[in-house]
């Protein structure tokens, strides 16, 4: 029993070991679906691939919605959900894992969905981040029924999407909170 334990501490040691994610064999991080799908490397970064690739969404969000407004950051969260999902595809495929820990874009996608109400209030675009990162990880109905099958990239994509518009109504609800307030 205390080697089982052992075991077990040592694999868990090993997994929260800061560190690089290694890219697929023969893959450059420049290449763009390996750019796309890893947010420019966010994802490769270890523990935590996912709340990585979602902080390095937030300042790029953040500035296309002060640029160009919630209609704007939502086109971008469209295009990129599309581009995402190729991107997504392909390094699942290069890398033998249909869902990779590296594979971060989907969290942008979720994070902008989710900030969508937040316009320009920066508490509410931290609460955007708060409540994606609770929701990606619990990820409630139908997100487990996306995380469960993995059959590519639209997959891997959409249990982030579903999990960006259950933070987007949290983060409704504080919005509108906010303005009955004042």
């Amino acid at each position: 029993m205390l080697n089982k334990l052992k075991t077990k501490l040592s694999s868990l040691g090993a997994r929260l070991k800061p560190g690089l994610r290694p890219l697929p064999p023969g893959e450059k991080l420049m290449s763009p679906d390996i750019a796309l799908a890893t947010w420019l490397g966010a994802g490769r970064l270890k523990p935590g691939s996912g709340t990585f690739g979602t902080l390095a969404a937030l300042p790029v969000g953040y500035l296309i919605q002060y640029v160009t407004g919630i209609i704007g950051l939502a086109i971008a969260a469209a295009v990129l959900m599309w581009f995402g999902t190729k991107a997504a595809t392909a390094y699942g495929k290069k890398s033998g894992e249909v869902d990779d820990q590296a594979i971060v874009v989907d969290e942008a996608v979720g994070l902008w969905i989710a900030a969508l109400p937040a316009e320009g209030d920066v508490t509410l675009w931290l609460y955007a981040f708060l409540f994606f990162r609770l929701f990606d990880i619990v990820k409630p109905w139908p997100a487990s029924y996306f995380e469960k099958r993995k059959k590519g990239g639209l997959d891997v994509m959409m249990d982030d999407v579903i999990a960006g518009l259950y933070a987007f109504l949290a983060v409704a609800s504080f919005a509108a909170s906010h303005l009955i307030s004042q």
